[in-house]
């Protein structure tokens, strides 16, 4: 799995081969090591193992064949046709314990497994692995920078800021479990104009009583905005605090430091009930001290010109607007910092990738921002990516914190919560534990409506879709996976990998252990893309697949020896499931 995995595979139009690739499947190194000598015996042409791997595709109905070959591109090195390859190809077939038999169908060569033999691997994968199956050593040695969630200090952390840091914190676990060194970076909003304003607030309206909840800043900033609509004057005082801010003076920095401390705690306690961590909390202010270097820099590139008295980078060449490094008070701007920032965390980390997980509304941003650095000579610019998503709306309106107009994030997830408690206690009133499993499956339930779409999308709240236990939600995923910790403690005992795999023998139960075997093809595929929705779709295909098994086969039974195999295949999903909802910050629940 160290290659990248070619786009085009996962194409979502009905009909198309998709790929499939394990990291230790030995059934398509088996097809591969056919392929390479066929071709080499039949047309005296040689071709690299890991080039033909990359061509192993999967059908997209299995009655076509486990695993297939389009001889498109051998087509162009032999200078044959590919219906012609393949038929030559699959001529010289000879079957062994992986693989079974091989049709040929036009231009494609389709392969089929030793049922019995596929099962076995895969169960035995999940078995020994556990915790840790779908896991590789791939990124090993390489470091991935994410920058997510980085709410603005002295505001209340909002629905809107929800999806920068649920998808950061995914896109953090699946490069964890890809083996990659990787550091969370809350990238806070702690400076610029905003602290000028707040303290213009604070000091015209905030009364004599220190503040000490985000409540009342929240309520400072909204005003300042609606009294600046009638006074613009206000802005300029901001400007003028801003700026004793950035040259130090004590007062400023007093206020700064006692808002940024309010912002904080409210901010942990969020992040708590989602499960969130990071790393570092180096946010704007950090780079402070360094921001004189990164501009002389700038200056020594020929870059900086004067433009209205402020400093800018002219992007005219690239039909970009200039890119403000330093305002004609000489302040400094977003630009300025996360310039700054980029190259300290080179330095510091020496990253093979950096992530931005930041909405779609500053794509002209990171392109202004991505091209500076290239004209300031970083070639690692390129490893730069900007990871943008859609909207939150709720009742189709766009929040906005200026003007007042804000779903609180926490008010969210404690409603959240309260309704799934009153679900399950209506679903099961004995259960033990109900309220922990509430939150889980309250919190759950919208961290996976949030990541179930691709992140491009705007996100709308429904709550009864989001807490639909028998739709495609978060309550779903999660009552199949207390369903099948149900049916392993009604068997009674712990599941014998030791039972005979070859009693598997109905569609649905090869059909679900396919399922299993792409789990790590999925995250590879999720975090090539930086797309969450990927891994969060697989599961959803999981548990359908389950469910159509579970409707057509009986688990425990009186055939003791098919209970036993069948448990296994049980507790494998369960396991797989299991480690789905953890990469992307939900809780598991052993019973609902």
């Amino acid at each position: 799995m160290g290659e990248r995995i070619n786009e085009n595979a996962f194409s979502e139009q009905s009909g198309e081969y998709k790929l499939a690739r394990s990291v230790m499947n030995p059934f398509i190194k088996r097809i591969v090591c056919f392929v390479t000598e066929s071709v080499q015996s039949a047309f005296d042409v040689e071709l690299a193992q890991c080039e033909i791997e990359k061509l192993i595709e999967v059908p997209p109905d299995y009655k076509m064949g486990d695993y297939a070959l389009p001889c498109f591109i051998l087509a162009k090195q032999v200078k044959r046709s590919p219906q012609m390859i393949a038929e030559k190809l699959g001529v010289g077939f000879e079957a062994d314990e992986y693989i079974k038999n091989v049709v040929t169908t036009g231009p494609y060569l389709n392969f089929f497994v030793n049922r019995g033999m596929f099962i076995r691997h895969v169960l035995h994968c999940i078995d020994s692995e556990k915790d840790g199956f779908g896991t590789s050593d791939e990124g090993e040695g390489k470091c991935v920078v994410v920058d997510y969630s980085s709410p603005n200090i002295a505001k209340h952390l909002a629905v809107h800021h929800m999806r920068s840091a649920l998808i950061g914190r995914s896109i953090y676990n699946l490069y964890v479990a890809l083996g990659y060194k990787c550091c969370g970076i809350n990238h806070l909003g702690d400076w610029g104009t905003q602290f000028g304003k707040l303290i213009v607030a604070y000091k015209k309206w905030g009364g004599e009583e220190t503040p000490s909840d985000i409540e009342t800043l929240y309520k400072l900033y909204v005003r300042f905005h609606k009294e600046a609509e009638d006074d613009p004057s206000l802005e300029d005082e901001s400007r003028e605090w801003f700026k004793k801010l950035e040259n130090g003076d004590d007062e400023s920095s007093e206020l700064w430091r006692l808002f940024k401390d309010i912002s904080m705690k409210e901010f942990d306690k969020i992040y708590d009930m989602l499960g969130i961590t990071f790393d570092y909390y180096t946010g704007e202010s950090f780079y402070n001290g360094m921001l004189d270097d990164t501009v002389e820099r700038l200056k020594e590139s020929g870059l900086l010109e004067l433009s209205d008295n402020a400093q800018v980078v002219n992007l005219d060449k690239y039909n970009m607007p200039p890119c403000l490094i330093r305002k004609s008070d000489d302040a400094s701007l977003y630009a300025t910092r996360d310039i700054c920032a980029a190259e300290y965390r080179k330095r510091e980390f020496d990253f093979d990738k950096m992530v931005y997980v930041v909405g779609s509304e500053q794509k002209l941003h990171f392109k202004q921002f991505k091209k500076v650095l290239e004209l300031m000579g970083y070639e690692w610019q390129d490893e730069c990516y900007h990871v943008d998503f859609g909207l939150v709306k709720f009742k189709d309106e766009k929040m906005s914190t200026r003007k007042g107009k804000v779903v609180l994030l926490e008010d969210l997830l404690n409603e959240s919560i309260s309704r799934a408690r009153e679900i399950i206690k209506e679903k099961n009133p004995d259960l033990d534990g109900r309220d922990e499993i509430a939150d889980a499956v309250g919190i759950g339930a919208i961290i996976f409506s949030d990541l179930k779409n691709k992140r491009i999308k705007d996100v709308n709240f429904d709550w009864d879709e989001i807490l639909n236990f028998d739709g495609e939600t978060g309550p779903y995923v999660q009552y199949t996976h207390a369903r099948l910790c149900s049916i392993i403690r009604k068997y009674g005992k712990n599941p014998d990998i030791g039972a005979d795999p070859e009693l598997l023998s109905e569609d649905e139960e090869f059909l679900l252990v396919k399922k299993l075997e792409q789990y790590p093809v999925a995250i590879k595929r999720a975090a090539d893309v930086f797309e969450p929705s990927i891994l969060v779709g697989h599961l959803l295909e999981i548990c359908s697949s389950l469910n159509s098994y579970y409707n057509q086969c009986r688990i425990i039974s009186d055939d003791s020896s098919l209970t036993d195999s069948r448990i296994v295949l049980i507790d494998c999903v369960r396991q797989v499931i299991k480690n789905g909802l953890l990469m992307i910050g939900m809780r598991p629940p052993d019973r609902m």
